[in-house]
């Protein structure tokens, strides 16, 4: 059976900038393990919780940002599926849109660091295929929803 995981890609939305596409910044958090890799926050799904549960929960957890902070975004939801170390896991994400820009984000000590980026800088800190082409595909879904 995989193992399983779910998490929020969030966003927000920076006032003053003329561009919409422009305007919108992704949260990744650098792992404090490993290779330290950049990643939205997710986590394991704890026996009896449902998936959206998880999601909010390990987002308090990994990043202080709790559901009076998220709105979530409707339509959106990505699932990834890969192997770690000769295990199959499967990644269930959301889409959250950070209501107060500003709120500060708080690490939990299995993140060292984390940044809000723009498409691209993220998908460059994102590293791997399918991060990357989740976050188009969040960028692509809140523009459809500017037309």
């Amino acid at each position: 059976m995989a193992l399983r995981a779910c998490g929020f890609i969030v966003f927000r939305r920076l006032a003053g900038l003329n561009s919409p596409a422009g305007d919108i910044e992704y949260l990744l958090l650098q792992t404090s393990y490993g290779e330290h890799h950049w990643t939205p926050p997710k986590g394991h799904v704890d026996p009896g919780e449902d998936d959206l549960t998880t999601a909010l929960r390990e987002t308090q957890e990994e990043a202080g940002l709790g559901a009076e902070h998220l709105k979530v975004i409707d339509g959106f939801v990505q699932e990834l599926r890969y192997e770690v170390r000769g295990r199959p896991k499967e990644v269930l994400y959301w889409l959250a849109e950070l209501r107060n820009p500003e709120a500060a984000v708080t690490l939990s000590d299995e993140h060292r660091d984390y940044r809000w980026a723009r498409l691209e800088e993220a998908c460059g800190l994102a590293g791997y295929r399918d991060l990357q082409e989740t976050l188009r595909a969040a960028q692509r879904h809140l523009e459809a929803q500017l037309d």
